[in-house]
């Protein structure tokens, strides 16, 4: 089974990876690790600031490593916001019932409602660099295009509106 996650910054995506790791016992990938390492190895000159152009240059790796581990028949979360809309589209239907798909977005009222609460939790499973450009107004409108990215290619989304913790026991199973 995969377990691809993604969604909007700060929506808990690497939280939610550590607990299926954790209960399920999966290897765990993390986009945002092989975009560092290759950013840092001087194999791309692209920056962690190139959103677009960083899905397009990283998603054809990750689809082929998602294909390699259904084919092998091994379990793997992958998670990271660098998935594309159109995701589906990169898999025949021998591999999509392998993949298990979660989007997580946030409605603008719980950012509004939330916002001291969510940057207080940014660094809960890894060291971020805590980011000052990191605004209501910035997470309102990325969680928005990802909302709207994902309803137009008939994805399901997990919209977080009031209690953060709930949603997250309700994906666990919990």
């Amino acid at each position: 089974m995969i377990i691809l996650i993604t969604g909007a910054s700060h929506t808990g995506k690497t939280l939610l990876a550590q607990r299926l790791l954790e209960k399920y016992r999966y290897p765990y990938l993390s986009i945002d690790h092989l975009k560092m390492g290759l950013i840092r190895s001087g194999n791309t000159g692209l920056t962690p600031r190139d959103d677009d152009e960083l899905t397009d240059y990283l998603w054809p790796i990750v689809r082929e490593i998602i294909k390699t581990a259904i084919e092998n028949r091994q379990n793997l979360i992958v998670e990271g916001c660098y998935v594309p809309f159109s995701w589906r589209r990169d898999f025949s239907e021998d591999y999509l019932p392998s993949i298990r798909f979660f989007c997580l977005a946030m409605t603008e009222k719980y950012v509004e409602d939330h916002f001291d609460e969510i940057i207080a939790h940014e660094s809960e499973i890894e060291s971020r660099q805590v980011a000052d450009d990191c605004t209501i107004a910035g997470l309102k409108e990325d969680n928005k295009r990802f909302i709207d990215g994902f309803l137009r290619a008939e994805e399901p989304i997990i919209l977080i509106e009031n209690d953060y913790e709930k949603n997250l026991r309700s994906l666990l199973g919990c």
